[in-house]
């Protein structure tokens, strides 16, 4: 037996119910795609029933080129997050069994976004001086801040709209070893402000032709409590992460890490993992929507990404046994047709194949924890503190 969890990053199907306390009112990230491009093409996807998920939603808009399947070869629903907040880390906790009823602290635009205090003592404590200090999107602030950067040394700091301190550095300039030491003392600076996320964001390159390598890396927030990694390795049970999932979860109930950056390294990574045989539990995060076109508001790529994991998805669902389970949802939206660069608090998809799944409706559950709650069942370890199966019972 061995499940696969693979999510789509960003991959929203329509506005939340509370997208408005978001300013999130009318994104939908996969309709809006859609739309822009006269039509996606995902066969595999459809066929496991993407396209019967919006007549299940309030308000939901139909896919184009992705109509509903007649007799889908999956089980289809969505899922509502309970979690405050709209960022990777939240949606990632969540589906693992985590609530974060408070939610991450999300800093202002500014300038200043940061306090003070804080800047102050990362100065000290790292030794160079902050530019920056606002929230921004990391390719326009590298090429406003880059030539200082190069000239004198300094930091590149900056936020967004979720809980993140971003640290922007040139790699000629400063080495990757103290970009990630300077990392780690934001990360102790941030933890009494309850901040998701840390996020080293090197790039190389000249004035006017700036770009960001794939050398990031992500210091997430501590753990609050075990999670379905951490039960899943107890019970002797080899969890395989994909991605950047080993930074989210600080290593916590990893077996085996496959670090990378991109979707096409992810996807050969998932395949590698779906030769291999015995039980297992593979979590993978497939970057690009989200990094590549959704902040970036690049509808044409998001489209191109989509129909390129629909082929992956379609070289996995081949590599499969009768008894192993798929499940593919998200962790938020990113409509590259919306207004401003951030993630859009929507509904995210669920679909899943494996056995006695195949054209069940789910429904919308109420929490991403319910994928906790299915795949704990599936390998049949004691149920966790929140959520709900959505297996059907042995």
């Amino acid at each position: 037996m061995r499940a696969f969890l693979i999510v789509l990053d960003s991959v929203g199907i329509g506005a939340a119910p509370d997208a408005g306390a978001y300013g999130d009112a009318g994104a939908n990230t996969l309709a809006h795609v859609a739309r822009a491009v006269a039509g996606l093409r995902l066969p595999f996807l459809q066929s496991l029933g993407l396209g019967n998920i919006p007549a299940l939603l309030p308000g939901g808009i139909p896919i184009a080129g992705v109509p509903p399947h007649p007799a889908p070869e999956g089980a289809y629903g969505a899922m509502q997050e309970r979690s405050r907040g709209k960022d990777t880390t939240t949606g990632h906790w969540e589906m693992t069994g985590l609530l974060m009823e408070r939610g991450f602290h999300v800093f202002p635009k500014g300038p200043p976004s940061f306090p003070d205090a804080l800047i102050r003592e990362f100065q000290r404590r790292t030794g160079r001086q902050v530019l920056g200090n606002k929230a921004a999107s990391g390719i326009a602030i590298i090429a406003e801040w880059g030539p200082r950067q190069i000239a004198g040394g300094e930091w590149i700091v900056y936020t967004s709209a979720d809980s993140v301190f971003q640290i922007a550095a040139h790699e000629d300039v400063i080495p990757l070893a103290e970009l990630y030491d300077a990392c780690r003392v934001a990360r102790e600076l941030c933890n009494p402000l309850l901040v998701g996320r840390v996020i080293a964001r090197p790039y190389i390159g000249t004035p006017g032709a700036f770009r960001r390598t794939e050398n990031r890396r992500d210091f997430s927030y501590p753990l609050p409590e075990p999670t379905l990694l951490d039960r899943l390795h107890a019970a002797a049970l080899p969890v395989l992460t994909v991605g950047k999932l080993d930074d989210i979860f600080a290593g916590s109930g990893i077996s085996e890490s496959f670090h990378v950056e991109n979707n096409p390294d992810a996807c050969s990574a998932v395949l590698a993992v779906a030769r291999r045989t015995g039980p297992l539990f593979c979590f993978a995060n497939l970057i690009d929507f989200d990094m590549q076109y959704g902040h970036r508001r690049d509808p044409a790529g998001y489209a191109r990404a989509l129909e390129a994991a629909d082929l992956f998805l379609g070289e996995l669902l081949r590599n499969l046994a009768p008894d192993d389970l798929l499940i593919v949802t998200a962790d938020h939206g990113n409509d590259p047709t919306f207004r401003g660069s951030d993630h859009t608090r929507e509904f995210v998809p669920l679909l899943a194949a494996g056995p006695a799944l195949k054209g069940v409706p789910l429904g919308i559950r109420d929490g991403f924890f319910d994928v906790a709650a299915s795949i704990a069942a599936f390998f049949g370890i004691a149920p966790l503190q929140r959520g709900r199966s959505f297996l059907p019972a042995p």
